[in-house]
């Protein structure tokens, strides 16, 4: 089968998302299905306002409409709500060309923690934007439960997985810092939460791995924590599976993979008891979970590596791929509707 790909997310950024789509294309691949990737790398772009680090595509659809007409495909995936997500929606629906999509971010809370928009009017346009799919995938149960309370439908499940041979417990004399050492690892951004990590009455080493619009901020607010960057590969691997403890602040995350690769790395977890973690870790056996981040950080520091590792090894790249490709939605065998007979506003 030809499966297009249309993402807003797309590397050089560094973060779930990606790494989600990227695994799930090379997947397909492997599974012997054509997919092409249709991502802001191939269209002029413009930073997003609020976070110039991402960019998106500048008037896509003339070119969007091209790429999608050559390649023919017999399924299309809109894994985004950016212009090029907006762009792929409209062509499908001027064609009458089912497509699915991905819900992946907490949109409207991020939206929140930079400007006073209402939550209310952020759901409200997503609601749209992904009422005309035939099916929209969501990581966790918590995450369809809170979806469908503000007015979704034809919510579908799409787990995640792990490299559990990249990510696995390794020598912990790879991290030379003081004892024992809490770990983040994602974007430095506000929506992240990072903060309530960071003013921590911890023993030991804060580390954060990552970076963004907030870091130089962060990093001389706390100059007792270390931050050392993004890595990748072998080097991310190395600093998870040498930290203690993995502390992960967000409330908003829709899942969190990082959460996985530490459990696959034999590091327990320490979070809220929100949607993400919520539905990834198993409190008092692979992490803790409290309001009170602290004490959740302190008791997951007792927890049982190996049970972290075997819970990781349960969750497969190749199981998810096979679940996206289930909830696919193929075109009908029959030609397309020419495009003028159907409006894009539905």
């Amino acid at each position: 089968m030809k499966i297009a790909i249309v993402t807003d997310a797309w590397r050089p950024q560094t973060n779930g998302v990606v790494k989600t789509l990227s695994t799930t294309a090379d997947g397909l691949r492997s599974l012997g299905h054509d997919v092409t990737v249709i991502e802001p790398n191939q269209f002029k772009t413009f930073p997003c306002p609020t976070y110039p680090e991402i960019r998106l595509a500048w008037l896509p659809y003339r070119r969007l409409s091209s790429l999608l007409e050559d390649f023919g495909p017999d399924a299309i995936h809109i894994a985004t709500e950016g212009t090029l997500g907006g762009a792929a929606r409209k062509w499908c629906l001027r064609r009458r060309f089912p497509f699915t999509t991905s819900y992946h971010t907490q949109f409207p809370e991020y939206v929140r923690a930079r400007v006073p928009i209402p939550l209310a009017v952020s759901y409200a346009h997503l609601r749209r934007f992904h009422s005309a799919a035939a099916r929209t995938m969501v990581a966790t149960p918590a995450m369809q439960q809170l979806l469908e309370s503000r007015g979704f439908r034809n919510i579908v499940r799409w787990t995640r997985g792990v490299d559990v041979n990249l990510f696995k417990p390794r020598d912990k004399s790879y991290l030379d810092l003081p004892r024992p050492i809490a770990t983040y690892v994602g974007r430095v951004a506000v929506e992240k939460n990072i903060e309530a990590f960071l003013k921590l009455d911890l023993p030991g080493t804060k580390l954060v791995v990552g970076d963004g619009p907030a870091r130089a901020e962060l990093e001389a607010k706390y100059p007792a924590a270390k931050f050392v960057g993004f890595k990748y590969g072998e080097e991310l691997a190395s600093h998870v599976a040498a930290s203690d403890v993995f502390v992960f602040p967000s409330r908003t995350d829709t899942f969190g993979l990082v959460l996985l690769e530490a459990m696959a790395c034999g590091v327990p977890v320490a979070a809220y008891p929100v949607t993400g973690p919520i539905d990834v870790v198993t409190r008092g056996v692979t992490g803790e979970l409290n309001e009170d981040l602290r004490a959740a950080t302190l008791t997951a520091l007792k927890l049982d590596p190996a049970q972290c590792r075997a819970y990781a090894l349960t969750n497969t790249w190749e199981n998810a791929t096979r679940q996206f490709l289930s909830h696919l939605a193929p075109r009908a065998a029959t030609e397309a509707v020419p495009s003028q007979s159907v409006p894009d506003s539905a």
